[in-house]
């Protein structure tokens, strides 16, 4: 059983998704994260230690990322690797018997159409245990506070890649703020910087998905 757990936490790390999967090329032809959730599950080996061992294959790919030894191909890949293991966990965390560890809602800010890093981070912190609720590109503040309300005691990210729309960033904090005084909220994207962050009233900043979840488990959101 250890070793089946194991295995899930490494093709999550190597990103080898399923069977048919032809990535990573020394695992072409092995059964991937698909396969093994479900050979996990059917053996009835927790859902809880599978999500670890998820979890654990996520930190050491975000780790490896941080240090430039794998690159945003290898991380979308840990990702999609991650995603196969948590279509099998949803039933579970939906009935309560896996609790995540807080929800965090996400969205890239008014009239900024760019995801692929928002999508990232979405991935990456979902992989290591929270409930994501992705509001998508072009989010104006109503948007968030209406999902805020509807989720209360999350954490919210905000994503921009265009420096025109920094702007919009600091009004969708400032409007949160004012409504939602406790909610933690960490911004990212090209244009951002820790100053800017500081500046507008967000309580972090990360330039990577691994620093998002270093943020989210430090606030430790109650879910």
């Amino acid at each position: 059983m250890d070793d089946l757990v194991e295995k899930i936490g490494q093709c999550v790390e190597r990103g080898k998704i399923n069977k048919t999967s032809p990535y990573p090329s020394d695992m072409k032809g092995l059964d991937g994260a698909d396969e093994l959730t479900r050979q996990a599950l059917d053996a009835a080996v927790g859902p809880d230690l599978i999500l670890q061992a998820c979890n654990d294959g996520m930190k050491r790919i975000g780790a490896k990322f941080s240090r430039n030894e794998v690159f945003v191909p290898e991380l979308l890949m840990a990702a999609k690797a991650m995603k196969a293991v948590m279509a099998h966990l949803k039933p579970f965390f939906q009935s309560g018997s896996v609790k995540a560890k807080g929800k965090f809602i996400i969205g890239t800010v008014a009239g900024d159409l760019h995801d692929i890093g928002k999508n990232l981070v979405a991935m990456v912190v979902e992989g290591n245990g929270w409930e994501v609720i992705d509001l998508g590109v072009d989010v104006k503040p109503t948007k968030f506070i209406e999902a805020i309300k509807v989720n209360p005691g999350c954490a919210v990210g905000l994503s921009a890649l265009l420096t025109t729309t920094m702007a919009n960033m600091s009004k969708t904090v400032e409007e949160i703020r004012a409504q939602f005084p406790t909610i933690k909220v960490i911004v990212g994207g090209a244009p951002v910087t820790m100053e800017a962050a500081l500046k507008m009233g967000a309580n972090g900043y990360s330039p990577n998905p691994q620093g998002a979840v270093a943020f989210l488990d430090e606030v430790n959101v109650p879910g």
